[in-house]
């Protein structure tokens, strides 16, 4: 088994004990996505995916983020979970998509990236879902369940095929979380 693929399971295996966290609440879970993403960085920029690399970085420092905010409570409650009004999803969305074509641009004329377009897709919205997911806004998990689907396709046409399948599970564990997050937030705001 050759090193990169071994990188590649063992970062897939602290993702799925991130995700696992996450969809808990648990505090925990910002640990795995640094080790995580560490190794993920070493793979994107194996096979030229040179924006998912960035991202992957900042999921670094948005994970010792959301463990400062999850952990700031006074009082020993977790962190609420919380919505934002539709205009602020229409300027994410709006600003996500301006900020992405040009990421894509750069990347896609001054370097030799591959699939530019897509990947900076998927780093700007995945930035913007990080964000959101740290300050534990409910539908930043419709956010993920979109990037989890475009990303298995991105990573399997560059041949990470086993995070591909971890993207696969992600897809449907953001299913998952969206519903227990929705189910606990109409449970607080009854």
């Amino acid at each position: 088994m050759s090193t990169d693929l071994i990188i590649e399971i063992t970062g897939t295996v602290l993702s799925l004990i991130y995700l696992f966290l996450l969809v808990k609440e648990n505090i925990w879970c910002w640990l795995f996505s640094i080790l995580s993403a560490i190794l993920f960085i070493y793979s994107f920029i194996g096979v030229k995916l040179y924006s998912e690399a960035i991202l992957y970085s900042f999921f670094i420092l948005f994970s010792i983020y959301g463990w400062y905010k999850w952990s700031q409570n006074e009082k020993g409650e977790t962190l609420a979970i919380k919505t934002l009004p539709l205009k602020n999803h229409i300027f994410w969305i709006i600003a996500g998509f301006i900020l992405a074509l040009g990421v894509g641009y750069i990347f896609k004329t001054y370097t030799d990236a591959e699939k530019s377009f897509i990947d900076s897709n998927t780093t700007v919205f995945g930035l913007i879902a990080s964000y959101l997911e740290a300050h534990k806004y409910l539908y930043a998990w419709v956010y993920w369940i979109i990037l989890n689907a475009v990303t298995v396709g991105l990573y399997f046409s560059q041949g990470l095929k086993v995070y591909a399948g971890l993207y696969v599970i992600y897809f449907v564990m953001s299913g998952v979380g969206l519903w227990n997050w929705r189910q606990k937030y109409l449970g607080t705001n009854a």
